[in-house]
């Protein structure tokens, strides 16, 4: 994935909402895949005012947040750590998506039914 300024401003937004480190971020495969779907939602104005706002490193201030940013801030970490869109009703953005949401990664966990065990993992089971 070629790094534009873009992208590069989209990945820092979403590690400092996130609380992943942009590496992890980019190991998703799903940074430009996401940095469109933010940008289609939001709206070009809304997007950009985003990315400006939250490149400060001591992040935007209460007044700004107040005015309609933290809404949209909200929405891109929602998309980050479960592979949606928020809204009525959220919109999966691919089964590669929720497999790689953070919510998985986080807990520690796999998602359920995106990494199958292999064939016959299931006669393996227990409680014989």
């Amino acid at each position: 994935m070629p790094l534009t300024d873009d992208i590069q401003r989209f990945t820092e937004l979403s590690a400092r909402l996130t609380g992943f480190p942009a590496a992890d971020l980019a190991a998703t495969g799903l940074v430009e895949v996401y940095r469109d779907v933010a940008a289609g939602e939001l709206g070009a104005e809304r997007y950009e005012r985003l990315l400006r706002e939250f490149r400060d490193p001591r992040g935007p201030s209460t007044a700004t947040l107040a005015i309609g940013l933290c809404a949209e801030a909200r929405s891109v970490t929602y998309l980050w750590y479960t592979g949606s869109w928020p809204g009525p009703p959220p919109r999966l953005v691919s089964s590669r998506a929720y497999a790689e949401g953070l919510v998985w990664k986080a807990a520690g966990l796999a998602a359920p039914a995106a990494a199958p065990g292999g064939y016959g993992s299931w006669a393996g089971g227990s409680g014989r």
